[in-house]
């Protein structure tokens, strides 16, 4: 008998809270890591949902611009339990992480400056190169699947290095080229094995919330979560004013949060080039610090737009404190960044079924998954060149070989992100009273 053929009964609302808080606090290893582990979790072992509704969910929220791994754990949050659930699922998956990830954030400002942080910081910098050459590789290899596809990653990086085309342009131009060869030329960008599998498979788990209106439901959801995402971003517009700090990010950050398909890294640049050069919010080192420290925690990496939001209000503040304007541009940041993800997957939840088969869709999201992986080469450019191009050449012999081991250790030895990211911490740390180097 199939595990989706006897479902055990609904669990409670409190085993769900403790299986969402427990899984914010391990969910480490990016979108894959995190994917698997619910998979396991959740449709393998606790049997909670089937197997086809995981896998049309899935791939729902891969077509979403915002983390598809906490969508997904919105989503399942709400199959158990209604929005209540799906509230608590993704709030919890990000949670854990964001405390931790503003405590980091606090500890950089107040003692990057010393020897051994910064050796720590310098080493960590270094590994996130070799983390983000090896995303390049594991999404070139899943993505890049026949010529049409290299050209659009090899377009895609030829545009973001040579020319100032706006990222959500480069989206959009993506995502037309990929619904042009879904329908007129399919066999050159062919859909991804996951995809068809969610395009094709029908659902056998446990029936999904019903309601007797699932239009009105989906608009008041709607209304609900536009109201509670802009409601306190104008209320701190009318409390500091259109020029602060803050108010800048909570509108900056929400049309972020709605251009993150293809996931963090894809956007990564954007942030950093419109953080850093437009806005001015924080330094080029700061932000690849930044990403250094949201690789060692749970969570979804997109949170180290909440270690933006925190350096750039300690060193822009609107209120009496460097701390606490860092705690409020962080919590703006959060607030921006997440409540759009809420919105689009507790809107949509009860359509899901009908949306996973979409093929335009996911010939749509086909075009811009091969654009993405030019962003990502973009991105290891972008900060290889920050990282290595002003060292002497003792730190840069250095710093190349902590980004080749991480590279070697994830691609070859299957080392865990969790455990190669504070041992190249450490090693920094260790190595800087013989071989002193700038963070």
């Amino acid at each position: 008998m199939s595990a989706d053929a006897d479902p055990p009964a609904r669990p409670g609302v409190g085993e769900a809270l403790r299986f969402w808080l427990l899984l914010g606090c391990i969910s480490f290893g990016g979108p894959a890591g995190q994917v698997a582990i619910m998979h396991a979790e959740l449709v393998d072992k606790r049997r909670w949902v089937g197997e086809a509704d995981f896998l049309r969910a899935l791939n729902f929220c891969m077509l979403l611009p915002g983390p598809e791994a906490m969508q997904l754990a919105t989503w399942l949050g709400w199959r158990l339990h209604g929005v209540r659930g799906g509230v608590a699922a993704g709030a919890l998956f990000v949670l854990p992480a964001a405390v931790l990830l503003g405590f980091l954030s606090w500890l950089y400002l107040r003692v990057g400056h010393v020897p051994a942080v910064s050796g720590a910081l310098f080493a960590l910098q270094a590994a996130v190169l070799g983390i983000i050459v090896h995303a390049l590789q594991r999404i070139a290899a899943r993505v890049i699947k026949g010529v049409f596809a290299m050209a659009l990653a090899l377009a895609a990086l030829l545009v973001l290095a040579l020319t100032q085309t706006p990222f959500p342009l480069l989206l959009a131009g993506a995502a037309l080229a990929g619904l042009w060869a879904g329908r007129f030329r399919p066999t050159w960008l062919p859909m991804p094995a996951e995809a068809a599998d969610a395009v094709d498979a029908s659902g056998n788990g446990r029936p999904m919330p019903r309601s007797t209106s699932p239009r009105l439901s989906s608009l008041r959801v709607a209304a609900s979560c536009l109201v509670l995402w802009w409601l306190p971003l104008l209320a701190v517009r009318v409390w500091l004013g259109p020029d602060s700090t803050a108010h800048a990010m909570g509108l900056f950050f929400s049309k972020a949060a709605l251009l993150t398909v293809g996931g963090a890294y894809a956007v990564l640049p954007y942030v950093a080039e419109q953080a850093v050069e437009t806005h001015g919010w924080l330094e080029p080192a700061q932000m690849m610090a930044g990403l250094g420290l949201a690789e060692t925690t749970p969570g979804p990496l997109i949170l180290v737009l909440e270690f933006v939001g925190f350096v750039g209000g300690w060193q822009h503040p609107d209120l009496a404190t460097p701390l606490a304007s860092a705690l409020l541009g962080a919590s703006v940041t959060l607030w921006a960044t997440f409540l759009p993800s809420f919105l689009f997957v507790l809107t949509a939840a009860p359509w899901i079924d009908r949306i996973g088969r979409w093929r335009p869709a996911h010939a749509m999201l086909s075009g811009v998954t091969a654009a993405v992986v030019g962003v990502i080469a973009n991105l290891a450019l972008w900060f290889g060149a920050r990282l290595l191009s002003p060292l002497p050449w003792p730190a840069l012999v250095f710093a190349l070989a902590i980004a080749s081991l991480t590279w070697l250790g994830l691609a070859r030895w299957r080392w865990p992100v969790y455990l190669v990211v504070p041992a190249a911490a450490l090693t920094g740390a260790f190595l800087q009273r013989w071989l002193p180097f700038s963070a």
